[in-house]
């Protein structure tokens, strides 16, 4: 196992696309990631109003829209196509447009509409923006039907929201983990990929010396020497880098990392028997990234999903690492508190290991017989 582990460490160095894979990759693009959505939440989002209506009514829901973190009122524009332009210009993001029936229907106490036209180049902004229209519609909705009842009280009963976990209520703060994962996974898996394509390129053969057991424990003992590190540099210290809300412990990292990263390791042992040559490794690393993100139901929960994504999804480590780690980072859950998603590793890893050996155990075949 030393000797294989040895060879595995000699056979990264020797290699620059590998160093690429193992070092570059899961120390740079933390940081690309998180300055990219270093900016959470959009704050005072530029927004042009096309008052119609000029009533007080109106003018007191764009003073209560003013003054929402979201939005900022930056002038008034005499029609739509006035608004458009500006928006085309980029001397705003959104369009407030009052009708002009506003103020007659709230006097007749039927339902008052206002359109909000949003710039969709950035989520941050439209969340923003629609956040702000609710929150005052809503606001000013409870004051009209106090008055209409003779409440008071135009709040009797109020509340407060916290966002445990994610205080800033940021993108960062849920991404960023989940993402964290995919990087550990691909970074990892390609770089297998790639020393197998180069083995079966060079029909290097280890099975007449080394059992292929012993052989695949040796190199997964040399990627974990390289990977447990990386974890803690990944999920440690990079948030506090860009100072995202953590609730992660160096033990609970650990602890979860190790059965993520055997079951990646053999995930990736596995898969290099499709991979004859070292460039098709950068054509899967292009097919399976984007889809290996929508499985782990980062963008989309996975109980929406069809049940055959679920089921494929769900042989993929990465599924189970993300759903795991959102919980610790964001909840402070304990590993028994993510046993699901633990044991589902340990599982997967105990299962890529019998399909890792197998497909070891074909290629040094295929190996001694091109060297004979």
């Amino acid at each position: 196992m030393f000797l294989a582990c040895r060879r595995e460490f000699a056979s990264i160095i020797s290699d620059e696309g590998v160093l690429v894979f193992f070092l570059f990759l899961p120390l740079v693009y933390p940081l690309i990631y998180s300055l990219v959505y270093n900016k959470e939440v959009a704050r005072d989002v530029p927004v042009v109003v096309v008052d119609d209506s000029r009533t007080p009514s109106s003018r007191e829901y764009v003073r209560m829209f003013d003054a929402n973190q979201g939005a900022k009122v930056v002038g008034y524009a005499a029609d739509l196509n006035e608004a458009r332009k500006a928006m085309n210009e980029k001397r705003c993001y959104g369009i407030l447009m009052i009708p002009s029936d506003f103020d007659e229907k709230i006097g007749r106490g039927e339902q008052a509409d206002i359109n909000l036209y949003c710039d969709m180049s950035l989520l941050l902004r439209y969340r923003a923006l629609f956040v702000a229209a609710t929150d005052v519609s809503n606001a000013m909705g409870a004051d009209i039907q106090a008055q209409a009842a003779g409440a008071v009280a135009s709040d009797p009963l109020p509340h407060f929201a916290f966002s445990i976990g994610n205080s800033a209520e940021g993108m960062a703060s849920y991404v960023i983990p989940g993402v964290l994962v995919m990087v550990i996974q691909q970074s990892l898996v390609l770089g297998i990929m790639m020393l197998g394509a180069r083995r079966r390129q060079r029909h290097t053969a280890y099975g007449n010396r080394i059992p292929a057991m012993t052989t695949i424990w040796g190199r997964a003992l040399c990627y974990m020497i390289i990977y447990l590190p990386m974890t803690i540099y990944v999920f440690l210290l990079v948030p506090r880098m860009f100072d995202f809300p953590s609730t992660m412990h160096i033990g609970t990292v650990l602890a979860f990392s190790l059965p993520l990263i055997l079951a990646v390791i053999f995930f990736g042992m596995t898969l290099q028997v499709i991979v004859r040559e070292r460039e098709d490794v950068f054509l899967l690393f292009v097919v399976t990234s984007v889809l290996f993100i929508f499985l782990s139901g980062l963008t989309w929960p996975r109980v929406g999903m069809p049940f055959i994504w679920q089921v494929v999804g769900g042989i993929v480590p990465s599924t189970w690492g993300v759903d795991g780690f959102l919980r610790i980072n964001g909840n402070d859950a304990s590993i028994a508190q993510v046993s699901t998603d633990y044991l589902m590793l340990w599982l997967l890893a105990a299962a890529f290991m019998g399909a890792a050996y197998l497909v070891e155990k074909f290629i040094d075949g295929r190996n001694s017989g091109n060297n004979c």
